[in-house]
């Protein structure tokens, strides 16, 4: 029975690529159930389907065969439009290559997502604000990507993905791409995201910023195990 504070429920979710008829079964039978206000973390060795778990979270692909609720929705089996509707609504995506379109400033970046929700303008910029106040970046909203270093785009990355107040943030080795000192700034203010409510389901090579959340959760091949970290990310 799904508990009242369970945000996100996967059961016996399976995911089969099909190529040239030949199965790849990247996800076997996953179940797991994620609460309201939760930093999870996942980890595993590469091609052991962090990334396709992810990516059937934030509903930019569906299982084969399982069920996957949603803030209370079954969402499993959603129609493509359906799907994106929900996934601009309910989710917050942060990626590796920050994913900034670099004719746009920094405001603009943030709000983009916002546009296709139909929000009024004036909502829309409250929420910039409010987002680009959270990560220390509203003095440079005028500026370009070009015009930031690394870190500073993944804030702004992150800003983008909580404007739009989502009921999760889903992070895809948001470190990835920066330097030590920046990565521990971007994994900081994660911290903070989580201290004043966020849900955060991150993938992570690193264990010192598996170590940030409340809980991991270990794949290999393709099925959730029970491992230390370091055995599941030896070898990575």
């Amino acid at each position: 029975m799904e508990t009242n504070d369970s945000l996100i429920r996967m059961t016996d979710v399976t995911r089969v690529f099909m190529t040239e008829e030949v199965e790849t079964h990247a996800l076997a039978g996953v179940s797991l159930d994620i609460r309201r206000g939760e930093y999870v973390s996942i980890a595993g060795p590469s091609g052991c389907g962090k990334t396709t778990l992810l990516s059937i979270l934030g509903l930019l692909d569906s299982p084969t065969s399982g069920e996957h609720v949603l803030n209370g929705e079954p969402v499993a089996r959603l129609k493509p439009a359906r799907r994106a509707e929900i996934r601009n609504r309910e989710i917050g995506f942060i990626f590796q290559a920050f994913n900034l379109i670099g004719d746009l400033t920094v405001a603009e970046n943030v709000e983009l997502p916002l546009t296709y929700r139909g929000l009024p303008a004036g909502e829309r910029k409250r929420r910039v604000a409010e987002a680009l106040e959270k990560v220390k970046m509203d003095h440079r909203m005028k500026h370009y990507p070009s015009q930031l270093s690394g870190g500073q785009q993944q804030r702004v990355a992150v800003a983008r993905a909580i404007a739009g107040d989502p009921s999760v943030l889903l992070a895809d080795e948001p470190t990835g791409n920066l330097d030590s000192a920046n990565g521990g700034q971007v994994m900081d203010l994660l911290a903070d995201l989580h201290r004043q409510g966020s849900t955060i389901v991150m993938v992570t090579h690193d264990p010192r910023y598996a170590e940030y959340a409340d809980r991991t959760i270990h794949m290999f091949d393709g099925q959730v195990v029970e491992a230390p970290a370091e055995a599941m990310l030896a070898g990575v």
